[in-house]
């Protein structure tokens, strides 16, 4: 994608310092639309403008900048810090952000007061009260609050305490007030409920639970049995919450775990709260504009954006990867923190496993929501209609089928054709072919794959395969019917071959066919040079990547179970002194490829038949 800037854009370029500061992109209306930081700004401004640019995304971005605003700062931290508030204040279309259309919540508790209330805030202020979140459902805030006023009544009301009231109001009769309006709790009996309130939410619910158990003792022999079954009850409640908490580290603990998952241009961050050793609580956050960002630079601008409005910075932050300027935002945390914080990217034991915990669960996370968005029968009615009217189909596309190839370095190729009906996935239809016919040929497995897919179709039309006592009505289904539009994972090259494919079986007329490009989301079609771009956040684009990824993910399965039965006894084999006998007593004891690769050289040599020097080969020659 070369690139020529403008007689204005060459002239800042040539007068850029080589300083660290903050510079700002803008249109030729002179709105900002980028706003990035750097060591050098000589360097990184002018990365932007090279002849030519591996990122869509910037390649776009560049084509808008009318103008360049620079601003000169004594340091890196200085710089990162300018660069959060002008992205917090302008909102940049090309930055990466939260998906944040109103502030997250907070519970809010109200220190400052004699009596503190709790509440629910989307707004951080320093007023002396206590905050914990950010969390993501304000439903799901309120639905923790219901449960643990059972344990702490605390106030809602606005009466002024005074202790005073003849009456109390209808929450103390029903036991979610504790009464400190007519003096039933005087003034630091309440305020001690509150911090214990908090230290629950800090996950120091050890201490509270004995502390209840301790009154509850305390009243039964003072044989105040109903005050005792009030402290019990409360015993129970927060038992019933504390059960959701698993213990996963030591006591002291005070960690975030983090990770994410990204697909086409989502992208879903998890963050796991350990407190205390406890698991407290999750959050799953969205990003906007991550499409041809490193996973480094989405990581390090989730970090930066949660962790300035965040309620608690912990002492550690786990991450699924380095990040390029882990030392400068250490040394931000570290500010407001007041005390040491720790970015830490864990190789092995109990740390790994929990990033790699909260990577499935935003995978999850993600691939739910993008179900979610899509599931509506109405969004697919869209859907079809909008990709009706982009490719000029003769009709909405009620049946999809589209097409994939896995295979590593031309070895075991498996082709996938997944089938979406009415926008949902019909796994019933679903195929895979394995490639005999090509090695590393990507066009040659398309045109294996589409040759045999209508060759059946041929064979279902001329009664061929109705013999129902071997296959099926179900399964006939999959062959006999032909798709309102077949989409080819690749290019115009990919497009070519399933073009031949169908003139070959007299099918030109009868199935629209396109070829979508994984880099760009663009569709290629027959006859027509310029490609078809469905808008970002169109349903119908939206139906064509479920459709895709399903393709990809079904092809790179049976690729994965292809490759498996003929890659653990090559492996195996190609080790000096195993032949037949040891490859399968060695997979009897430790049952994969990769349990015997993480066994030491005393637990290989244990096995009856395997010597020490037979153990030492396996260690030597498994790769």
């Amino acid at each position: 994608m070369s690139f020529e800037p403008s007689p204005r854009i060459k002239e800042i370029l040539d007068n850029l310092p080589a300083r660290p500061g903050v510079y700002l992109h803008k249109d030729k209306d002179g709105k900002i639309i980028y706003i990035g930081k750097a060591v050098n700004l000589r360097g990184r401004v002018r990365s932007y403008f090279q002849a030519n640019v591996d990122s869509y995304k910037t390649h776009k971005l560049r084509q808008q900048i009318s103008d360049i605003e620079i601003i000169i700062t004594d340091s890196e931290l200085e710089a990162l810090l300018l660069e959060m508030n002008l992205i917090k204040k302008h909102q940049p279309r090309y930055n990466i952000r939260l998906k944040d259309d109103k502030r997250y919540p907070y519970i809010k508790i109200h220190w400052a007061d004699p009596f503190p209330k709790v509440t629910v805030t989307r707004r951080m202020e320093k007023d002396g009260s206590r905050y914990f979140g950010p969390y993501t459902s304000a439903w799901a805030v309120y639905q923790s609050l219901d449960l643990l006023r059972k344990v702490f009544p605390y106030l809602t009301c606005d009466r002024v305490i005074t202790g005073q009231d003849e009456r109390a109001c209808l929450y103390y009769d029903i036991k979610l007030c504790n009464g400190p309006c007519i003096g039933a709790v005087n003034q630091a009996e309440y305020r001690g409920m509150i911090q214990q309130l908090m230290d629950f939410l800090n996950g120091r619910s050890d201490g509270v639970m004995k502390e209840i158990q301790k009154k509850m003792g305390a009243a039964a022999e003072a044989l105040d049995f109903e005050k005792a079954a009030q402290y019990r009850d409360k015993l129970k409640a927060i038992e019933r919450i504390v059960e959701k908490q698993k213990v996963i580290a030591a006591a002291d603990t005070d960690q975030d775990v983090i990770a994410f998952a990204r697909v086409d241009g989502d992208a879903c961050v998890q963050v796991f709260f350990i407190r205390q050793g406890k698991l407290i609580g999750r959050e799953y956050f969205l990003l906007e504009n991550t499409e041809d960002e490193q996973d480094s630079a989405i990581l390090q601008e989730f970090l930066t954006q949660f962790y300035d409005e965040a309620a608690h910075i912990p002492q550690e932050l786990l991450l699924p990867h380095a990040i390029e300027e882990a030392q400068i935002i250490e040394q931000w945390l570290r500010q407001k923190r007041t005390s040491k914080v720790t970015l830490q990217v864990p190789q092995r034991g109990k740390k790994k496993e929990l990033v790699e915990m909260a990577a499935r669960n935003a995978e999850d996370t993600l691939a739910t929501l993008r179900q979610q968005w899509a599931a509506d029968q109405s969004q697919h009615v869209t859907a079809m209609s909008e990709l009706q009217e982009a490719l000029n189909l003769p009709r909405p596309p009620s049946r999809l089928e589209c097409y994939d190839i896995s295979h590593t370095q031309g070895e075991q190729t498996v082709a996938s054709m997944v089938v979406f009906v009415q926008g949902v996935a019909r796994k019933s239809d679903y195929r895979r072919f394995n490639i005999q016919t090509v090695g590393n040929d990507d066009y040659g497995a398309m045109r294996e794959a589409l040759t045999r897919r209508f060759q059946r179709y041929k064979e279902a039309q001329s009664g061929e395969l109705h013999d129902l006592n071997k296959i099926g009505k179900q399964k006939d289904s999959a062959w006999a019917l032909l798709p309102d539009l077949l989409i080819v994972d690749g290019g115009k090259g990919q497009l070519t071959v399933a073009m031949e494919v169908l003139a070959e079986f007299g099918l030109t007329d009868e199935v629209p066919v396109a070829g979508l490009a994984k880099q760009n989301e663009e569709l290629f079609l027959p006859a027509r040079k310029q490609s078809v771009y469905l808008p970002r956040r169109s349903q119908g684009l939206y139906l064509v990547q479920r459709l895709r990824d399903e393709a990809h993910r079904f092809a790179n399965e049976g690729h994965r179970k292809r490759r498996a039965k003929v890659g653990t006894a090559s492996v195996l084999d190609s080790i000096p002194g195993i032949g037949p006998r040891r490859r399968k007593q060695l997979l009897a004891h430790f049952e994969t490829i990769e349990g015997i690769r993480r066994a030491t050289v005393e637990e290989l040599s244990e096995l009856p038949g395997i010597s020490r020097e037979v153990a030492l080969s396996i260690k030597a020659n498994l790769p």
